[in-house]
């Protein structure tokens, strides 16, 4: 661990100050000594991280996008090369590196997270073994061993022994209770974030490596905490927990607001979507005009949401328009695939006749062919050799001339 303290090294006095500042300031409200003051200090510094992640996050966020676009590609390549895990794995990497997506853009914001994370174990280690370290001097270090969160020093951790607890003026049993909790609700939450995004925000229908990837994460990740989470000191506990909280709350905006294409939750923000706009008769917000947008420039490649949901339109008379509005007219003509034409006339579906009708038509054309036959019984009838128009009327073998009348009773 001195190793990777030593790495991380030029951080830790950064971490130490903005502790110490926002210490100042809760200490002001709560008292200097208290464990609101330290567990608020550590608290905030996770949200000004996460703050300053942002951009990140948006990134990750379109590298997502990308990898599920490229999910149909990748289902040719591992159906194609099914029996050729080298080749498979060879085309793979050769896709990423043209479309110019990362698989592993899921873990970026561990990544970024990991030399604060290792910064602030080392301040709190240091607490805890009675060091200064960074900006916190004597005066703060006696302070910070004192802090309490719920009963539990901010520099214990669970394996810690009954003795070290007595030096720390807590209690054994109140130490583990809080944070055996404190790691239960760690690797919840990070378990449901990763579910929430599995079961809501991809399409389950395809299979892919990047989908195996992600399934994995979502039970590896969780238990990783949970094993690691017990040797982590109560500060170092608020923080994952914190950060995992924020996680949580952030894909949910995400996900309700602009989910992947072809996912459940798109479905769902389409059908509230759909509701909105045939009650008021038109777009109210900016996100569902920039929604609307990107389904009608999309045309023939919608997916099934999104034609169900022109469909939906359709049936109240509204029609999406390319700046992402709606206007009222008649229902688009859905094809026989399924999909919608954007342009050219619509196709208008003959009219019904009543039955008065029907039966006038039907009369009509059968009064035509006796029609036709009085006509040629009318016309004169020529004697002599017959035209040529008769002779090539006549069938083939037939005796040209005159015939012998048939039998009566052979007529």
């Amino acid at each position: 661990m001195d190793t990777i303290a030593s790495l991380f090294s030029f951080i830790t006095t950064p971490v130490s100050w903005v502790i110490v500042q926002f210490h100042t300031m809760y200490g002001a409200l709560f008292g200097p000594d208290t464990g609101w003051a330290w567990g608020l200090s550590i608290v905030s510094l996770v949200v000004l991280i996460r703050i300053c992640l942002i951009p990140l996050f948006v990134k990750q966020i379109k590298s997502t996008r990308g990898m599920q676009a490229l999910q149909p590609e990748m289902k040719k390549i591992q159906e194609r090369y099914k029996n050729d895990k080298q080749r498979q794995s060879e085309e793979m990497m050769k896709l990423y590196k043209e479309t110019g997506t990362n698989p592993l853009s899921s873990c970026l914001p561990i990544l970024a997270q990991s030399p604060f994370f290792f910064a602030l174990y080392h301040v709190l280690s240091n607490i805890a073994s009675g060091k200064t370290v960074g900006v916190i001097n004597d005066e703060l270090l006696a302070s910070a061993r004192e802090a309490h969160i719920f009963g539990a020093p901010l520099a214990a951790k669970f394996t810690d022994s009954a003795a070290k607890m007595e030096s720390l003026n807590a209690s054994l049993f109140d130490v583990r209770v809080v944070t055996a909790l404190m790691i239960i609700l760690m690797s919840a939450s990070q378990f449901y974030t990763q579910r929430q995004l599995m079961t809501k925000n991809v399409d389950l229908t395809v299979k892919t490596p990047f989908m195996q990837q992600q399934k994995m994460l979502m039970y590896i990740f969780p238990v990783m905490f949970a094993v690691m989470g017990i040797n982590f000191p109560v500060g170092v506990l608020v923080y994952w927990l914190t950060t995992n909280v924020w996680t949580m709350g952030q894909q949910m905006y995400v996900i309700h607001g602009n989910p992947t294409p072809g996912s459940k939750a798109q479905a769902q923000l389409l059908e509230r979507m759909q509701k909105s706009i045939v009650k008021h008769g038109k777009v109210r917000r900016r996100s569902e005009r920039n929604v609307i947008k990107q389904i009608a420039a999309k045309g023939r490649e919608r997916n099934e949401a999104e034609r169900k949901f022109v469909k939906g339109l359709g049936m109240a008379r509204l029609t999406v328009q390319l700046d992402g509005t709606v206007a009222k007219g008649e229902p688009e003509v859905e094809a026989e695939d399924g999909t919608t034409p954007d342009s050219g006339p619509k196709r208008q579906q003959p009219k019904r006749l009543t039955k008065a009708q029907r039966q006038a038509a039907a009369a009509e054309s059968a009064a035509k062919p006796s029609l036709q036959k009085e006509e040629q019984d009318d016309k004169p009838k020529t004697a002599g050799k017959p035209s040529s128009g008769s002779a090539r009327q006549a069938k083939s073998g037939q005796r040209k001339g005159q015939q012998r009348p048939k039998h009566p009773s052979k007529k």
